[in-house]
This record gives C-alpha cells, sequence and structure tokens, in this order.
C-alpha cells in the first residue's frame, strides 16, 4: 500500500513538485550559508544575498563585513556550484540511462570521468599553471571531451551506435585511463598526495566563475534534454520501437550522449570526481514519480541539486573535519545503491 502510494505520485502535477523540491533547495542553501566557523543568522544570509541585487545595498545595513564577506564571497559560490553540479550530474545520469537502456549507467559510463582524472592528474604532476586557477579544469575538461570522442568513435559501426557497443567502449577505455592514472600517481613522487585529493573530489575554493561556468552549460544542456524529452521515452523502450514512431534514432541518442556527456565532463573539471549522485538519483527519482523524461529531469536536477548540497553541507560544517565529497558520496550511495539492487533483483520494480 505504501509502495502504490509512492507511484501515485506520477500522477500529480509536476509544478507543485518542482515548487516544493525548489523551496527545499533555497532553504537549505539559506541555511548552509549561514554554517561554518562564522556563524552568520537566516534572516541575516538572507539580507546579505538580498544585497548583492542591483540597487539593494541597503538590505545588508548593520551587518559585519566579516559575515558578509563569509557569505556572499566564500560559502555562496561553493553552495551554488554544489547545487549546480548535483543537478548536473542527476539529469545526466537520467539521460544515460534512458538512452543507454541500462539502469546502472551513469556519467561514468563512457568514461567520461575517467577521461577528465587523467587530463587533470597530467595537469597536476607537471604543475601546469599557464592557465592559473583554470589550467587543471581545463585538462580536465579536454581529457574528458577526448575519451567521449574515442569511445563513439570505437562504438560506432555502419548501423549506427548500439548500447551494448557504447557500454563496452567505455569500459575498456576506462581501464586503459585508470592504469595511466596509477602511473601518473607512481610518478608523481611527492606530489602524488595532490593528484589524489582532486581525485576524491572538492568543492573547496569556488569562486563566481566555476557558478557561471557549470550554470550556463547545465542550462543549455538541460534545456536540449528537455525539448527532447519524448523521444527519450520512445527511445527507452527500444530503438526499433522508437525508429518505428519516427524518433531518428541514430541522430538524436549521440547528439543528447554528447551533450550530457560535456554537461558531466564540466562538473568533473569543476569538483573532481563525485560518484553515485548520478547513478542513485534518477533511480530515486523514477521510483517515486515514474519514467516520463519531461518529468524525470527537472525532478533529477532539484534532487540532485539537494543530494550533493546536502553531503557538502555535512562534510563541510558539521563532521569534525572536511572529508572529501566524493568519499562521503560514495561512502553514503554506495550501500544505498546496493539495497536497491537487491530489491530489483527481487522482483521489485522502480520504474525502469
Amino acid at each position: 500500500m505504501k509502495n502504490q502510494k509512492f507511484h501515485n505520485l506520477r500522477f500529480f502535477p509536476l509544478w507543485p513538485q518542482l515548487a516544493l523540491l525548489a523551496a527545499i533547495l533555497l532553504v537549505l542553501a539559506a541555511a548552509a550559508a549561514g554554517m561554518g566557523h562564522v556563524k552568520v543568522g537566516f534572516s541575516d544570509v538572507l539580507r546579505i544575498a538580498g544585497s548583492a541585487l542591483p540597487g539593494m545595498p541597503e538590505l545588508a545595513s548593520g551587518i559585519d563585513q566579516v559575515s558578509r564577506a563569509a557569505v556572499l564571497e566564500v560559502r555562496l559560490p561553493r553552495i551554488l556550484t554544489a547545487a549546480l553540479v548535483g543537478g548536473a550530474l542527476g539529469v545526466s545520469g537520467a539521460v544515460y540511462q534512458g538512452i543507454l537502456l541500462n539502469p546502472l549507467a551513469d556519467p561514468y559510463t563512457l568514461g567520461v570521468s575517467a577521461g577528465a582524472a587523467f587530463g587533470a592528474s597530467v595537469a597536476l604532476l607537471l604543475n601546469i599553471g599557464v592557465l592559473g586557477a583554470f589550467s587543471v579544469p581545463m585538462f580536465a575538461f579536454t581529457g574528458a571531451v577526448a575519451t567521449l570522442m574515442i569511445v563513439m568513435y570505437l562504438a560506432s559501426s555502419a548501423g549506427g551506435y548500439s548500447s551494448s557497443n557504447l557500454i563496452l567502449s567505455g569500459i575498456i577505455v576506462a581501464s586503459i585511463l585508470s592504469a595511466g592514472i596509477s602511473f601518473l600517481k607512481y610518478l608523481a613522487d611527492e606530489r602524488v598526495s595532490v593528484i589524489i585529493f582532486w581525485l576524491m573530489g572538492s568543492l573547496a575554493s569556488k569562486t563566481w566563475a566555476d557558478v557561471g561556468l557549470v550554470a550556463g552549460m547545465t542550462g543549455f544542456c538541460t534545456a536540449v534534454c528537455l525539448y527532447f524529452a519524448r523521444d527519450l521515452n520512445l527511445i527507452s523502450l527500444g530503438t526499433r520501437t522508437a525508429a518505428s514512431m519516427g524518433t531518428a534514432v541514430h541522430r538524436i541518442s549521440p547528439a543528447l550522449l554528447v551533450c550530457v556527456s560535456l554537461m558531466a565532463a564540466i562538473c568533473v573539471s569543476i569538483s573532481g570526481i563525485i560518484g553515485f549522485v548520478g547513478l542513485l538519483v534518477p533511480h530515486l527519482v523514477r521510483s517515486v514519480c515514474g519514467p516520463d523524461h519531461a518529468r524525470l529531469i527537472p525532478l533529477s536536477l532539484f534532487t540532485g541539486a539537494i543530494l550533493l548540497l546536502g553531503a557538502d553541507t555535512l562534510t563541510r560544517a558539521v563532521l569534525p573535519s572536511e572529508l572529501p565529497i566524493g568519499v562521503l558520496t560514495a561512502l553514503i550511495g554506495g550501500p544505498f545503491f546496493c539495497w536497491i539492487f537487491r530489491r530489483r533483483q527481487m522482483g521489485m520494480n522502480y520504474g525502469f
């Protein structure tokens, strides 16, 4: 009976659900902005954030400069980056799973994460700083895009791309790159700790430039995925069924894979390796609200944002010392995914 109540949510209007998730996200973000070494009240956080709007500087009158700097220059960029990265990974996972017809697919299936990790490891090993703070993210993004091109080249055939070929090619390329990363860590010697820390994922020291970059890519790619939501629903039924109903599978599938892979690549280049978000979020949303991508994509966006922001707030402001965010998401997400997978094996359908 309880499971039936959850499944009934798929018939609820979408906008109230999005409004509820957006409200939760805003409250969580405001609460997170007040937590840390410098405590800031909830109302003061709202006043400080409002004062950043054009023509509203008087809202923060009476609040000390330390609190204002802590919220506007340190915490809000990190909070917004965490939310955007979590949302982007959630959307990427939903689209990957729909196109590849594989409930275990996520932004790492095609080796995008391994490519970004390899590129970042090269930049860290060689101590490349030609682009300043953007050197490591740029190398990570380049590695991710190059890996995606190689995977799609290996998976291509006269008939286009098949999900099994894409997954197999991704596994092969990711395995080669993982060996390459291990070799780079062997060469790194005393700099190996820097590479290992980046690979574990971190949202520390993010700037408004990072926020703008992730926001632009996430907004554009999410809009593209929503535009093709109906085609994604048909592709999820099988390529033959989709083709028989007029969907240009061999054009739309590669285009969407490139779109969400680029979005995942940007996220990995900014935050490092953050696992299980793109895997778990679509499962959770699909089990409650159904497999319709017109609902699944926006709900995964907000759910992923809430999940990763909550995890980052926990490691930043609650735990005694900051734990790499990728480690925390793996520790939480791994056992939870094992529980979901076991329930699927026992015949409990999660809507995929």
